[in-house]
């Protein structure tokens, strides 16, 4: 394994880091480092595979769906003919976007995610890199919702203590808006949660484990993010299913007690450290009279946008000036989100984002399908909690637009990244962390047998 595959693996890390604690990256600048990043990432790759003189790439085809989408953004803003003169200008490009601009730069964005994610594939190829990265989402999230919890009581109005958000925002942690602090927590606390719930992890780090879920759940509530609570109870009902699928049935009971008794630890915690206003903030949010949030509206008024705009769509990234004309309220505070990615991916890419949406869903169910059935115990486990991470996210998704914040992209294609490396099997494989599993018979395999090796 080569310096330059090393380091690619490291910016992985990196990655994470910079997109989620640069307040989620959602201003320009800051994007403009997080492609800098990822085309990093792909040199590195590259140039690790050319010293090497092999290339290590998975097949999973997940990547190419994000891939199709930037093409079709890019479809979408080919001029045919010209619009009628308007205010005085002539000869303006027609296209199927209503803002060419917009979905240029969505389509510029989708294809770095793209590259994010078909590098980061193919960068886990080994039981020990797969472990790294679990343990250091963990350990991050850990730490991350320790800051949260820290800066809700010291500072709740300024990130960092130092930055405030526009006037109507609601910060949590380095986020400007507590859903997307609730969406990343979310898939943070899955991968730990899924080792537990099938007993991979050791007696000797049990505690460390059950400790640094039980604070992520604490931030996770206390932010006050009802999407993002109804995501958590969305992950632990699926991990529950999973786990009772795949065990004996003496053993069904414990998986439920031990989830009830999961949930009940994480809201007693909550009400500890926020006392009887550490839930207030849910009804607060479900009871605001903010345009911008008023969900009822923006979905009938967007599937105004829909009917308008079928087949082809508005167009990736211009929502906002397709929903304007069919606004029937002042349009005093522009709504630029549709609060339901479903209903954004229809109104934004008409039926081909619809096709490629069912594709993308489709390939995610046939890799997880896979990867919970392996006999690894840990890998299962990576498995249980990456597709519990992905299926809260979706939840998440019928009510925010958390996958519209960079660092919420970049965690959910981790997630994915690492759902598809549990399904395959490697020579340094374990069974429960820190003990070799087949250590002999993987040193007498060949290396084109390993592939095939304990799946």
């Amino acid at each position: 394994m080569t310096l330059a595959n090393k380091t690619a693996f490291i910016l992985l890390f990196v990655v994470i880091i910079f997109t989620t604690l640069l307040y989620g990256t959602v201003h320009q600048p800051i994007i403009a480092v997080f492609y800098v990043l990822t085309a990093l990432m792909l040199v590195l790759w590259a140039v690790g595979a050319f010293r090497s003189g092999s290339v290590r790439f998975t097949p999973n085809l997940i990547p190419f769906t994000i891939l199709a989408t930037a093409v079709y953004g890019l479809v979408q803003i080919i001029p045919f003919g010209s619009i009628a003169a308007a205010a005085g200008v002539a000869n303006i490009p027609r296209t199927i976007s209503v803002d060419p601009f917009a979905t240029q730069v969505s389509a510029f964005h989708l294809l770095a995610l793209f590259i994010f994610l078909a590098v980061a594939m193919s960068l886990i190829d080994s039981a020990g890199r797969l472990l790294r990265l679990v343990a250091f989402i963990t350990i991050f999230g850990f730490g991350y919702a320790f800051f949260a919890i820290l800066q809700g009581v010291l500072s709740p109005e300024l990130i960092y203590g130092i930055y405030e958000p526009s006037s109507g925002a609601a910060p949590y942690g380095s986020f400007v808006n507590r859903h997307n602090f609730a969406a990343f927590i979310e898939m943070a606390i899955a991968l730990p949660l899924g080792l537990l719930f099938v007993g991979a992890v050791g007696r000797d780090k049990r505690l460390l484990y059950i400790t640094a879920v039980a604070l992520m759940g604490v931030a996770l509530l206390l932010s006050g993010s009802r999407g993002g609570l109804v995501a958590f109870f969305a992950q632990v009902v699926l991990l529950v299913i999973l786990t009772i699928r795949s065990r004996r049935h003496s053993n069904k009971l414990v998986v439920v007690a031990l989830a009830a008794v999961l949930i009940a630890a994480i809201v007693g915690g909550s009400f500890f450290v926020g006392g009887d206003t550490s839930l207030s903030r849910v009804t607060d949010t479900a009871g605001t009279k903010d345009i911008t949030t008023d969900r009822t509206h923006i979905w009938t008024v967007t599937l105004a946008v829909i009917a308008n705009h079928l087949p082809f769509g508005a167009g990736l990234g211009a929502f906002g000036v397709a929903y304007t004309p069919y606004d029937t309220y002042s349009g005093l505070e522009r709504v630029e989100q549709a609060h339901n990615d479903y209903l954004q991916v229809v109104s934004d890419a008409g039926i081909p984002g619809i096709l490629i949406g069912l594709a993308f869903l489709f390939l995610i169910w046939n890799t997880g399908r896979r990867a919970i059935n392996t006999t690894n115990i840990v890998r299962r486990g990576i498995a249980f909690g990456a597709l519990a991470g992905i299926f809260a996210i979706l939840v998440h998704s019928l009510f925010d637009f958390v996958l519209h914040t960079t660092a919420i992209s970049v965690m959910f294609l981790t997630l994915i990244a690492l759902l598809a490396a549990s399904s395959r099997a490697f020579e340094d494989d374990v069974e429960i962390e820190g003990h070799p599993k087949h250590k002999r018979v993987a040193k007498r395999r060949s290396p084109g047998k390993v592939a095939a090796f304990e799946r």
